[in-house]
């Protein structure tokens, strides 16, 4: 964007989205002394894109040599450059030491294996490639998917607000260059209006990627619509902008899922983030996955790597349907009854009918495949091998003579991995493959990933680039600019939304807990002879869908059994514990 900016701001560094690459980036540009703005498009409490949804693994190891190798069969055969890979694997190597100088004191996965099994599949995730052996995740602390590690970036960022600036709920919109191409700064939409701000050493690309822009998911992609597991802000902001400004693009192929059954999760409305459920009677037993025309396409019993699945050789992310369904028997509803719903509202969301014919025509598929479907796999089930995709024999069953379910499923996406190239030092790279003038990237908005996916290696990639790009951007010359204005810096909404004026009256006790997904959790409890009258909820930053429900059921359980000793909201366990913490420290503050 070449304009005659009128600047309404003016620092030293801007960094373009808030997850785990922005918070890193924008937290070493201010130890280099930089006045810096963090700029993110969701509102407070949102913050911090994939990262406060990702399982909080990060990538580490001992073995250079071994690790190198194992990358490079990951990536195989797409041609990433050396000189990324040695970047990105000495900040493997480096990893423990970043964390305690940085961060906090790491566990290591290998220490806690046996405690922890299930994430085995993780670490390795390709035990099969040479070099595997080297591989290991460390954690800020035991737990998994409870965004521990996006808490304590968050906190480093506050704690530098002397010279951090953040915008929430603010939008770029396009990259200022000068004559020379150099980006010397951003146009945001602040509160509905255009905000030029000037940045004297350069701007930091942080913005993730375009999982929630269905444009850009049927273009780069090929997928009708993918469901979300992560932010709702990633809507490929930081792409627009790069090819605005002639960026080279890379890896927009590719992108990683996870689910049931390589990467599908129950269907929800457009706008609403997917629900990962592991839930492994809906692998086995009496019942089939089918595509748009009613056939099955893949093996349902296979654990899938990051939503790839095993074909021809390589493990791909497989053919993407627009409304695929799991068809099951009477047999299997009434074992997944006995076992507990999978998802608490998975039987008001069943198709039923008495013949497989009746249940084609309620879901869309013709009678005639789907009832071919279900006879082909009875009668692999009975010869105890299924020529069609080799599932396990003792994993099928002959369906039984109704009635018969269906649920509706979707494809995911954890997160896309394509954008603005970049190279070793964090440089965005134009078409020639030159570095764009003080333009730097960091985390999945053109991440090194490609091709087979490695669980740990993004959060890694956030960290090692995050701060590559703080440190460089920050020893760029400053660009001198006429007509600059300070009007708006000093601006802080991640302080602003922290700040809580509450007003007690008798009997009342405020309680926290930061074990929840978004940090601080604050309750209001009412207390009054050994009895928790009334428990309100005046400060949360929860995700939009799962930890809404635990904050309005898990109060009033509490309330009608006078105890915090309550059952956790499915799929909301860490928002159900803050709460429950929460409530503790308040009536032990009343006691």
């Amino acid at each position: 964007m070449h304009i005659k900016p009128h600047y309404q701001a003016d620092y030293d560094v801007i960094v373009l989205g808030f997850g785990a690459a922005g918070a890193t980036a924008a937290r070493f540009a201010a130890d280099h002394n930089k006045k810096v703005l963090l700029v993110d498009a969701a509102p407070f409490g949102h913050e911090g894109g994939n990262t406060r949804y990702a399982g909080q693994i990060v990538g580490y190891t001992t073995k250079k040599q071994q690790m190198m190798e194992y990358y490079q069969a990951l990536t195989y055969p797409m041609n990433v450059p050396y000189s990324m890979t040695e970047t990105y694997v000495d900040g493997f190597k480096d990893m423990i030491e970043y964390f305690k100088k940085y961060l906090c004191d790491p566990v290591t996965y290998n220490s806690i294996r046996k405690k922890y099994p299930f994430l085995g599949g993780m670490s390795p995730e390709y035990p099969e490639f040479p070099g595997s052996n080297s591989y290991d995740v460390l954690m800020v602390h035991e737990a998994f998917f409870d965004a521990g590690l996006w808490k304590l970036l968050r906190q480093k960022v506050l704690e530098r607000t002397e010279n951090i600036d953040v915008w929430l709920n603010s939008r770029a919109l396009h990259l200022i260059q000068d004559d020379n191409e150099k980006v010397i700064g951003v146009q945001i939409d602040r509160d509905h209006q255009k905000v030029e701000v000037h940045a004297r050493k350069g701007v930091v690309l942080a913005t993730g990627g375009f999982e929630n822009n269905r444009e850009m998911v049927r273009n780069y992609l090929g997928a009708d619509h993918l469901l979300p597991l992560g932010s709702m802000y990633n809507k490929g902001d930081g792409i627009k902008m790069g090819l605005e400004v002639g960026a080279r693009m890379w890896h927009m192929w590719n992108y990683e899922a996870l689910g049931l059954q390589h990467g599908l999760v129950f269907a929800e409305p457009a706008g609403k983030r997917g629900r990962f459920v592991v839930y492994p009677l809906l692998e086995k037993g009496s019942l089939f996955t089918i595509a748009d025309d009613g056939t099955r396409y893949f093996r349902e019993d296979e654990t899938n790597r990051h939503g790839h699945i095993y074909e021809h050789g390589e493990w791909r992310i497989p053919i993407r349907c627009v409304h695929p369904y799991i068809i099951f028997d009477h047999t299997k509803y009434k074992e997944i009854k006995k076992a507990g719903w999978p998802i608490n509202d998975f039987k008001d969301r069943l198709v039923k009918a008495k013949s497989i014919k009746k249940l084609a025509k309620k879901i869309g598929v013709k009678p005639k495949i789907l009832r071919k479907t279900r006879k082909r796999f009875d009668k692999f089930a009975k010869n105890g091998c299924d020529f069609a995709y080799g599932r396990n024999p003792k994993t099928m069953r002959p369906f039984d003579d109704g009635p018969y379910y269906a649920i509706k499923m979707s494809n995911d996406v954890l997160n896309t991995q394509g954008g603005p190239e970049r190279d070793q030092y964090a440089r965005v790279l134009n078409s020639n493959g030159e570095p764009i003038p003080h333009l730097y990237s960091a985390g999945e908005l053109g991440g090194i990933c490609a091709n087979q996916y490695q669980g740990g290696n993004n959060l890694a990639e956030c960290l090692i680039w995050g701060k590559i790009a703080g440190d460089r951007v920050s020893l760029n010359h400053d660009d001198i600019a006429e007509d600059v204005s300070n009007t708006l810096n000093g601006i802080n909404d991640l302080i602003k939304g922290e700040e809580k004026n509450i007003t007690l009256t008798k009997d009342q006790y405020l309680g926290e807990s930061n074990s929840g997904i978004g940090g601080k959790l604050v309750v209001c409890v009412t207390y009054k002879d050994n009895k928790i009258k009334k428990v309100d909820i005046v400060e949360n930053h929860e995700s939009e869908d799962f930890g809404k429900r635990a904050l309005k059921i898990i109060p009033h359980e509490i309330e009608k059994g006078n105890s915090t000793d309550v059952d956790a909201v499915s799929g909301a366990s860490a928002t159900s514990r803050a709460i429950k913490e929460a409530v503790k420290n308040a009536i032990n503050k009343a006691k």
